[in-house]
C-alpha cells in the first residue's frame, strides 16, 4: 500500500528510488532512527537490482576502462552481437561519457580510481552481511569464491598487470591449470587453458528475492512509500513528483540509478552517467551443475548457479534508458553459454535486460551535493550495485547523522564531474 503525502509532512529523510541502493540506505537510516519516505514510480516494477548475475563481487577492484581497450571496443563493435553495442543515434549525448572513460585509462588515474574501489570493496562483508542477516537473506547468501577462465595463453598473459594490482589492493586469488579448473567446474566445456580462482567472492540466490525482502524490512521498520516519478529537486527540502505533489524531507537522497543525473542537474550538479544496458537469460531447467558463478574472461560475460536457474549475464549496450531492448544479445549470451557449458538445457529460458547507471571512471556518486547539502547522492555504481548497496548505505546514514563517515568521501563527490 503506498501512501500520498502532503505538503506539510515533513520526514526526517526522502529516498528517491527503490532499487537495492535506495532501500539499503533507508534500512540504514530508519535504523540510526530516522522517519523515511521512499518515492519510486513501481515499487513492484522491474529494474536492475532484480536482474543482475548476483555475484558480490568485491575483487572488482579496477576500473572498467583498462589500456588498449579502445582497441578491443572497435573490434566488439563490429559484430552486432559482440560484447559492446552502441547506438549510434546516441554518440552524441553520449560522448563526453566516453571521452572521460578513455581518460580513465591514464595510469594515475587508473591507480587512483582503484585505490578507491578497494577501499569501498575491501569493507562490503563488514556491512552486507548485517543487512543479510536483518532481513533473512543469510541462507541465500553463498560464499563459494568464483572462478574466472581463460580460452588462450595470450589473453591470460594480458590480464596479469590488472590482477597482481588486485592482490595489492586486497584481493586473494590462485591461478589454476587447465586440469585444476576442470576439475573445480566440470560442467565447463574442456577448452580452458587457465584459470584464476577468486576467494572473497560470493553470490546470492536471487536477487530479485533480496530486493523484495529488504523492501519488507524497510516497510515493517515503519518507511512510507510514495509511489511517483520524481520530477526534480524543487528546493533544499522538497521532492516535485510528475503529478505536482511535493514530498518533504529533511534531508533528501537521490538513488534512483541511471535516472539520476536529471534529478542532480535540477539543483545544479553536473554528472556523467549512461545507462550500460545490461542483458542475461535465465535457464530454470539448465540440467547442470555449477558450483560457483564463471566468469569468462574474453567473451565478457558471467553464468552463475541462482535458486531461480543458471543466469547467464553480461553485454554492455549504450542506447539510453528509453530505447527499447534487443533480446538478441539475450540469444547472444545463451549462444555462448550452450558453447562453453555443454548439455545445458535452455528450455523456458527467461530473457531480460537492465539499465545499469555506470560513471565513466566506474566509481560510484556517494555523498553530499555542494551546492545544496540537505541533498546526498547515491548512484551509479554500475556492475557493483548489490555488492556495494550496504557499503554505500552506511556511507549515507554517517553523512545523514553529521557522523564523520566511516571512508573518506572526495572520491566519489559529484563534485569530480565539474573539472
Amino acid at each position: 500500500m503506498t501512501m500520498n503525502v502532503s505538503n506539510e509532512e515533513m520526514s526526517d529523510v526522502v529516498v528517491i528510488g527503490a532499487g537495492i541502493v535506495g532501500l539499503a540506505c533507508a534500512w540504514a537510516a530508519l535504523r540510526d532512527g530516522a522517519r523515511v519516505t521512499i518515492v519510486d514510480r513501481d515499487f513492484e516494477g522491474d529494474r536492475a537490482s532484480h536482474g543482475n548475475a548476483g555475484g558480490i563481487a568485491v575483487t572488482e577492484s579496477t576500473p572498467i576502462a583498462v589500456h588498449g581497450m579502445f582497441t578491443k571496443a572497435a573490434k566488439w563493435l563490429i559484430d552486432p552481437l559482440g560484447p559492446l553495442a552502441l547506438d549510434w543515434k546516441h554518440l552524441p549525448k553520449a560522448l563526453p561519457w566516453f571521452m572521460a572513460f578513455r581518460r580513465a585509462t591514464e595510469p594515475a588515474r587508473y591507480q587512483a580510481i582503484s585505490h578507491a574501489l578497494a577501499l569501498l570493496n575491501n569493507r562490503v562483508y563488514d556491512d552486507i552481511l548485517p543487512m543479510f542477516d536483518d532481513i533473512g537473506a543469510t541462507s541465500m547468501h553463498y560464499r563459494q569464491g568464483a572462478l574466472t577462465v581463460y580460452e588462450t595463453d595470450e589473453a591470460f598473459a594480458a590480464d596479469q598487470a590488472e590482477w597482481m594490482l588486485k592482490r595489492e589492493l586486497g584481493a586473494r586469488w590462485h591461478a589454476m591449470n587447465a586440469q585444476q579448473v576442470r576439475e573445480c567446474e566440470p560442467a565447463l566445456a574442456p577448452l580452458f587453458r587457465h584459470g584464476v580462482f577468486l576467494d572473497d567472492w560470493s553470490h546470492v540466490g536471487d536477487p530479485r528475492r533480496i530486493v523484495t525482502l529488504l523492501r519488507e524490512r524497510v516497510r515493517a521498520l515503519g518507511a512510507r512509500f510514495v509511489t511517483g516519478v520524481a520530477r526534480a529537486i524543487e528546493s533544499p527540502d522538497a521532492v516535485l513528483l510528475d503529478d505536482a505533489t511535493r514530498v518533504k524531507g529533511r534531508r533528501i537522497v537521490v538513488a534512483a540509478g541511471a535516472w539520476s543525473s536529471a534529478l542532480a542537474k535540477s539543483i545544479g550538479d553536473r554528472v556523467l552517467l549512461e545507462s550500460e544496458r545490461g542483458y542475461n537469460a535465465t535457464l530454470p531447467k539448465h540440467g547442470v551443475r555449477l558450483n560457483r558463478e564463471v566468469i569468462f574472461a574474453e567473451r565478457k560475460f558471467v553464468a552463475t548457479p541462482l535458486d531461480v536457474g543458471v543466469r547467464i549475464g553480461g553485454a554492455a549496450e549504450f542506447a539510453g534508458v528509453d530505447a527499447p531492448p534487443n533480446y538478441r544479445r539475450s540469444d547472444a549470451l545463451l549462444a555462448l553459454g550452450k558453447r562453453f557449458i555443454p548439455g545445458i538445457d535452455d528450455t523456458e529460458a527467461m530473457k531480460w535486460m537492465g539499465n545499469r547507471p555506470a560513471t565513466p571512471d566506474s566509481l560510484p556518486v556517494i555523498g553530499a551535493s555542494p551546492r545544496v547539502p540537505s541533498v546526498v547522492y547515491a548512484f551509479g555504481h554500475g556492475h557493483l550495485g548489490l555488492t556495494q548497496s550496504a557499503t554505500t548505505a552506511a556511507l549515507v546514514a554517517d553523512v545523514l547523522a553529521s557522523r564523520t563517515p566511516r571512508l573518506p568521501l572526495a572520491p566519489y563527490s559529484i563534485a569530480r564531474f565539474e573539472n
